[in-house]
């Protein structure tokens, strides 16, 4: 976001002089100089012009007794923090005199110049001060940054939760369905799949929010694989389904693999965000359209284009330029009430770039709908490869595993729900809810391996491995961390703490069984 243009008036100089013939020779001197100013008939002036800015006031001694002279000091004292507005007296030669005194008691940034003075230290004594009011202003457009800043981030925190429920709406309808209905295996198959795409989809949410400067630096990593353009939309309409309620939807899209070259977590991440924006500012009974058509290149396989398109509330022209920065939410009667983190398509714009391609936003204004085009690039031939992703979920692990396993964790149906899960694969398990018990366990048992969450209450994980790989009879032990906490400084402590592996919340099934697997 560029600096909105500076004020003219901000930088002049109000003058009031002893004389009209002073006046009239300072205003030539200052001109020449290429220095604007005002020449104010009195000081009552001088208080009015002020409130419509200035950048330093030049006054003469004999004007600093006049009556008006109280309503400018109480305007210089009641000044924003930022400013310190300069003031420069041209002062009589000889002994300082009483309303000299009486203004550098009440007005901090006073400069007394002695008459005469040559030309030269006029104009350099009055762009000096002009210079100083010049990093007042940038002090001023840096504090509106931080409030402006400050406000998108509270505004962000406040809806987080409520962006955050989004995948939960899928999940919990399946999880209703299949606890009330008796589903065949292969229909409750396809529910699994849902949910575990839902799931993945949040993972990388949360890791994404708890880290928003890497975004803003486009430091996500991508995983990229041939992959279908369809199957990608078809999976973002999944996701934004429970949204679209109540709304006209269309897809228009040529047959075709569609084929790209990407992360189709991403991708899906990408088209499901502009699906959920068209349908919180579309009211309910409106159109939302996505169209697919093909950039034709003159070498290669060209691009693709997507129209997310909808009849909803508008984007104001002097939003648009903006509506991809951080924290930025667009601001109108029509919006009110919609919520929203403005990150997401800041999240949109990052992402479309990393695939090499580009997002832009039109609209006609306020009422008449928005359309978000998104341009990928097409993969070339040699990479179109099978881009089935198989059920998603783990797969047996083709090795039995060591045991016993103690799983120690404070959020009890964590514990236990993955406790189930080994169980099932034959695992031998043994659950601890804080570290004494944790410890006692581990005595009677000897475990083979533990899954030790890190962030408990009292004896946390990183203390109850030191003492587990204290103990000699533990000699062999592996040792699994798993944990929320992610961030370098916490895998230096958890190294430190003599953990085998870290696993972040939610585990990695796929991963954790292999660890656990007998060497």
């Amino acid at each position: 976001m560029s600096d909105p243009a500076p004020d003219p008036a901000e930088s002049r100089v109000l003058l009031r002089t002893a004389t009209a013939r002073d006046a009239t020779l300072a205003l030539r001197v200052l001109e020449q100089a290429g220095i604007p100013a005002l020449a104010c008939p009195d000081v009552a002036c001088i208080d009015v012009e002020m409130r419509a800015g200035a950048g330093t006031l030049l006054l003469a001694e004999e004007v600093l007794g006049e009556p008006a002279m109280l309503d400018v000091m109480e305007q210089l004292r009641r000044q924003e923090p930022w400013s310190d507005l300069p003031v420069l007296v041209l002062a009589r030669p000889g002994a300082d005199s009483g309303a000299i005194r009486e203004a550098m008691e009440r007005i901090a940034n006073v400069t007394v110049i002695e008459r005469p003075l040559r030309i030269s230290a006029l104009v350099s004594t009055v762009r000096s001060a002009l210079r100083a009011r010049q990093r007042q202003y940038e002090m001023r457009r840096l504090l509106a940054g931080l409030r402006e800043d400050d406000q998108r981030k509270t505004e962000f925190l406040a809806t987080l939760a409520h962006e955050l429920r989004n995948p939960l709406a899928p999940l919990g309808t399946a999880l209703a369905l299949l606890r009330h209905a008796d589903l065949p295996p292969d229909a409750a198959q396809r529910h699994f799949e849902m949910m575990d795409r839902q799931v993945e989809h949040m993972v990388r949410l949360i890791d994404d929010l708890m880290e928003v400067s890497r975004i803003t630096r486009g430091r996500i990593a991508l995983r990229p694989e041939p992959l279908s353009l369809r199957t990608v939309l078809e999976e973002a309409v999944e996701l934004s389904r429970p949204k679209m309620e109540g709304h006209e939807f269309s897809l228009e899209i040529a047959p075709g693999d569609w084929m790209l070259t990407g992360d189709g977590v991403r991708l899906t991440q990408v088209f499901a965000n502009l699906l959920n924006n068209a349908a919180k500012y579309t009211p309910r009974g409106g159109r939302i359209q996505v169209r697919v058509e093909r950039v034709p290149a003159e070498s290669g396989p060209g691009s693709v284009r997507v129209r997310v398109r909808d009849d909803g509330v508008g984007i104001p022209a002097t939003m648009l330029p903006r509506v991809f920065d951080m924290f930025v939410q667009v601001s109108s009667t029509s919006r009110a009430g919609q919520g929203g983190l403005g990150i997401g398509l800041t999240l949109v714009r990052s992402l479309v770039e990393m695939h090499g391609g580009r997002v832009q936003a039109f609209s006609a204004g306020d009422g008449l709908g928005t359309e978000m085009v998104v341009e990928l690039p097409l993969a070339e031939a040699a990479a179109l490869a099978s881009t089935a992703r198989g059920d998603g979920l783990p797969a047996a692990p083709d090795a039995p595993l060591r045991g016993p396993i103690l799983i120690v964790d404070d959020n009890q149906d964590a514990a236990n729900t993955l406790a189930m899960y080994l169980d099932v694969l034959g695992a031998d398990t043994e659950v601890a809810y804080d570290g004494v018990q944790a410890l006692a366990l581990a005595g009677r048992r000897r475990p083979a391996a533990a899954i030790l969450d890190i962030g408990m209450p009292g004896m946390d994980g990183c203390e109850l491995a030191r003492r587990l790989r204290a103990d000699p009879a533990n000699d062999g032990l592996l040792l699994i961390a798993l944990s929320g906490w992610g961030q370098p400084d916490d895998r230096e402590r958890v190294a430190a703490a003599g953990f085998d592996a870290h696993l972040l919340k939610p585990a990695d099934i796929g991963r954790l069984t292999a660890l656990l697997q007998k060497p």
